[in-house]
């Protein structure tokens, strides 16, 4: 299991408590396990719902440590905790099945009932996702992960950089504060600069470089949008992109939001748009993965680890100690949340074993029939999975060596938080 996380990628510091950090690895490992083991309640739930027949639920895989039986199913846990099952009989239509039981095999429910239990187990990674992000928007608030230009503080004026340190110069008496003196306020968010949108804070700051003098702010602040003149100061900065001496640019004294507060029941929009986002994220990441594999490798011989390259659960782990290590709960939730909702998506993806791909063939039995009905012809047989095996183990082989790979980056290079 892989996913992508965002934090900048160095080093720890030396100094860090290794017991918050060990406390911090448990909790998180922990946090997947439950998700897990969630996930596959999903399953079993729904089954039941449908009157579908389900002889096991385990979390892990290998011998087993304990089990206790309710009614027809066995619980338990194994040793292995690379995951989990839930045994429904009648699965496919290959699978040899009691004659008494024929009735409840999961083959002979109608294909909106299968495909509902074998999305059940996504569905539990969503909502959990959900109510991840629901809980941090009502406490310590929602980050700004798509860069959007929402004000976030206000300084007391602008001042050069240090060409040696890179730090600001402390401000002296008399330094202007552009954004201050303009009626800035934090939260405001700034939609365009001299006529430029600026839908990100980085174009804030292109265009802002580039100015000087009065110079129309145009924001939003209560929902109304509004300008301001802001008399952009001139100062000497560091070039943005890293080269060696200061330039004049233009400043006006402003930072970037991080988090977004909301009051109230404000929080559940705002949740419900982020998880949209978060969903859009996890696409992307998905389609990008091909092309971070080459990274992968430069960081397991000693290359710098690239903080775009996909982690396994114990690299997430290790960022999650980082996280509690530092104090920074909205990183570990986050970090839970965005597990959740990329493990929710990976599963449904159209390959086997996935559920994804068993989703795809009932669905493909059932367009089939339905064809097969509008031109008067019986409904076909089942799918023959056996003939489905090569691309099956095609699909096992090839994910499984990315894991490895994933797991071997994490143990000798992996990901770490810096304060």
């Amino acid at each position: 299991m892989n996913f992508w996380v965002s934090p900048s990628a160095a080093p720890r510091l030396k100094g860090t408590d290794d017991v918050a950090f060990a406390i911090g690895v448990i909790l998180f490992a922990l946090g997947i396990g439950i998700s897990i083991a969630l996930h596959e309640f999903g399953h079993l739930a729904a089954a039941k719902a449908f009157k579908m027949k389900v002889t096991e639920y385990f979390v892990g895989f290998g011998p087993k440590i304990f089990s206790f039986r309710r009614g027809e199913t066995e619980y338990g846990l194994k040793a292995i905790p690379a995951g989990g099952y839930c045994r429904i009989v009648g699965m496919t239509a290959l699978e040899e099945v009691d004659p008494s039981e024929t009735s409840r095999a999961m083959y002979n429910k109608p294909v909106w009932q299968r495909v509902i239990v074998l999305s059940a187990g996504s569905l539990v990674h969503f909502v959990l996702g959900f109510l991840i992000l629901l809980i941090m928007a009502f406490s310590m608030g929602l980050p700004n992960i798509d860069g959007r230009a929402s004000v976030g503080v206000i300084s007391d004026c602008v001042s050069d950089q240090d060409p040696e340190s890179g730090q600001l110069v402390p401000c002296a008496p008399g330094d202007p504060a552009p954004a201050r003196d303009a009626g800035i306020q934090p939260g405001d968010e700034i939609i365009a600069v001299a006529g430029s949108a600026t839908p990100l804070y980085t174009d804030v700051l292109e265009q802002t470089r580039d100015a000087e003098g009065p110079t129309e702010f145009t924001i939003v602040r209560g929902g109304e949008e509004q300008t301001v003149t802001v008399d952009v100061a001139t100062v000497q900065r560091l070039p943005l992109d890293g080269g060696d001496g200061l330039e004049s640019v233009g400043a006006v004294g402003l930072g970037q939001a991080a988090t977004f507060h909301y009051e109230g029941l404000a929080a559940v929009p705002a949740t419900v748009d982020f998880t949209g986002t978060m969903f859009v994220e996890t696409f992307q990441r998905l389609l990008e993965l091909p092309e971070r594999i080459p990274a992968l490798f430069t960081a397991i011989f000693g290359g710098e680890r690239d903080m775009n390259t996909p982690v396994s659960v114990v690299g997430a782990s290790i960022i999650g100690g980082d996280a509690v290590d530092q104090g920074l709960w909205e990183l570990f939730l986050l970090l839970l949340a965005t597990l959740n909702f990329f493990v929710g998506v990976f599963n449904l993806l159209p390959l086997l074993p996935l559920d994804g791909g068993h989703i795809a063939v009932n669905v493909y039995e059932r367009v089939r029939d339905m064809v097969r009905g509008w031109r008067g012809k019986p409904r076909g047989g089942p799918v023959d999975y056996t003939k489905l095996l090569p691309i099956t183990y095609a699909a096992v082989v090839i994910g499984g060596a990315f894991v490895l790979l994933t797991l071997t980056a994490d143990i000798v290079n992996p990901l770490r938080l810096t304060q």
